[in-house]
């Protein structure tokens, strides 16, 4: 009998010990699978492609059943979509887009990026469509007919492509570039355009359960949410990449140079201007500005310039106002929402700029024509009288309380006055007060 209770207490140590091994998961395979989820707000720009990718590599990396996108953009632009997509095509986990939270919207590049992904999926009450491209060339120009045709009949062709592939509605998604058609979220499912309609998340979840993808079947319904969050680079990226910070942007340099140019010494408009100037170059990378319009601003620039030496009455400064005006209305490509600058932007920067040229950097200006007022440039012109005879060989003068030593390339007798021409060292240069001839140190 001993030996018997000890063999059952043997089973239960070693049966113990093999549930501890196993861990969470042992009993079953539901506890320890995992569902990772990302989150896209806003335009789509390289920002969003790195984040993107770096979250698929992570998921992969957990073993995650699939990753989800919540996913709620007006679009963006045309190459970080491409890239998104390269990276649902190349993924090891199955990529899920879920258009949420209610009222959300798949615009522009939204649409290509829902119509790409393994699972497409939508909130009640949200849209997708009109992904038009955006119509911006090489240094935010306008492209010609030719090449806005080129570039239509690629996108219609490259979204037809990804939506055949997943046997989505190749024809509607080829009219959402066409016709910028969009559709809402009970539509979308009606014509075969999204997988399916979700609540929320734990309801796409739900959905998705046991659903083969890839050769795969999704086991979702009791998994672990791991959320991949924006990295502080990303979010501030994501951030940056939009209009209004790049009209702020754009006058921190305007403002920065020359406050720094007309305030020579004061350092700290200079390097904000520097910093602001780095960031607008990379960022005219991602949004690109229009040739016009910065070509207006530039010129709105010398107006105010010139307005400040030249006495027009302020003529080129009103030309300068309507051209900084134009050129900030110009400067982004209108036609899309996340391109769009409003006036109740470009009104105050018009505002605050004109301000700053007429008071600012016109003070400036006009300051470093203005005589010395102090300091050793103050003695040019002054008149002093001899106190001994001056000539090439020296003399001295008696000038604020110090004896100074003075030479003149004409004779100053002592009791006479004398006009100080210039300095060099702590030596006068001087000359009789009554003959008025230059003489250079």
């Amino acid at each position: 009998m001993a030996g018997c209770r000890g063999r059952v207490w043997t089973g239960l140590l070693l049966g113990a010990l093999a549930l501890l091994l196993a861990g969470p998961g042992g009993a079953g395979g539901d506890a320890a699978d995992k569902v990772c989820v990302a989150r896209v707000q806003g335009t789509i720009g390289p920002a969003t492609a790195g984040y993107l990718a770096r979250a698929i590599g992570e998921a992969a990396g957990r073993g995650a059943q699939c990753l989800v996108i919540e996913l709620d953009t007006p679009g963006g632009l045309l190459d970080s979509t491409k890239q998104i997509i390269q990276s649902f095509l190349r993924s090891p986990v199955p990529t899920v887009v879920y258009v949420s939270p209610p009222g959300a919207w798949a615009g522009s590049a939204g649409c290509f990026i829902t119509v790409a992904a393994d699972v497409a999926a939508m909130a009640p009450t949200t849209s997708i469509g009109a992904a038009h491209p955006v119509g911006i060339g090489p240094g935010g120009d306008k492209p010609d007919d030719v090449m806005k045709q080129k570039l239509e009949n690629f996108s219609s062709s490259y979204i037809e492509a990804v939506a055949a592939k997943h046997h989505r509605n190749a024809e509607w998604a080829r009219a959402s570039v066409r016709e910028s058609a969009a559709i809402t979220a009970d539509k979308a499912l009606e014509l075969n355009v999204i997988d399916l309609v979700a609540r929320d998340l734990p309801d796409l979840l739900r959905q998705i359960d046991g659903r083969e993808v890839n050769g795969r079947t999704l086991k979702t319904a009791r998994a672990e949410l791991v959320d991949i969050p924006m990295t502080f680079q990303e979010k501030a990226f994501q951030v940056l990449a939009h209009p209004q910070v790049m009209l702020i942007l754009m006058l921190i340099v305007m403002y920065g140079i020359i406050g720094e140019l007309t305030s020579p010494g004061a350092i700290l408009p200079g390097v904000a201007g520097l910093i602001a100037l780095v960031l607008l170059m990379y960022l005219a990378s991602v949004l690109p500005m229009n040739a016009a319009g910065l070509t207006l601003i530039g010129v709105a620039i010398a107006l105010f310039l010139i307005d400040v030496f030249a006495p027009t009455h302020g003529v080129l400064t009103a030309g300068g106002l309507l051209a900084f005006f134009l050129g900030t209305f110009m400067l982004f490509d209108r036609s899309e929402p996340f391109l769009r600058l409003s006036l109740a932007w470009v009104l105050p920067a018009t505002v605050v700029t004109a301000l700053f040229f007429l008071f600012i950097a016109g003070a400036g200006l006009r300051s470093q024509r203005l005589p010395a007022k102090t300091g050793v440039g103050t003695m040019i012109g002054r008149t002093v009288m001899a106190l001994e005879r001056i000539d090439a060989g020296g003399g001295r003068v008696f000038l604020e309380g110090e004896y100074w030593s003075a030479v003149s390339p004409e004779p100053v007798e002592a009791g006479q006055l004398a006009e100080i021409v210039a300095l060099d060292g702590l030596t006068l240069k001087v000359q009789p007060a009554t003959a008025r001839k230059e003489v250079r140190p």
